[in-house]
């Protein structure tokens, strides 16, 4: 997983990501800026998500967001 994942889609999967894990804050998502591997951390950090399910849950939300 890599950051280009996010390219040009970041501020549509920002709002995403903010109703999908509630617990993630604006700073939490300002920091992330795109980068999926800091989005992984933040993700593990809030919700106890193993790197796998967190880039899982990640790539879920893509496919949300893609249709």
């Amino acid at each position: 997983m890599n950051k280009d994942i996010f390219e040009g889609k970041w501020e549509q999967m920002r709002g995403e990501a903010q109703k999908t894990w509630g617990k993630l804050t604006n700073e939490d998502l300002e920091i992330v800026k795109g980068d999926a591997k800091i989005l992984v951390g933040k993700l593990q950090e809030k919700y106890g998500m193993t790197k796998e399910a967190a880039e899982k849950a990640i790539e879920d939300l893509k496919g949300k967001i893609k249709k």
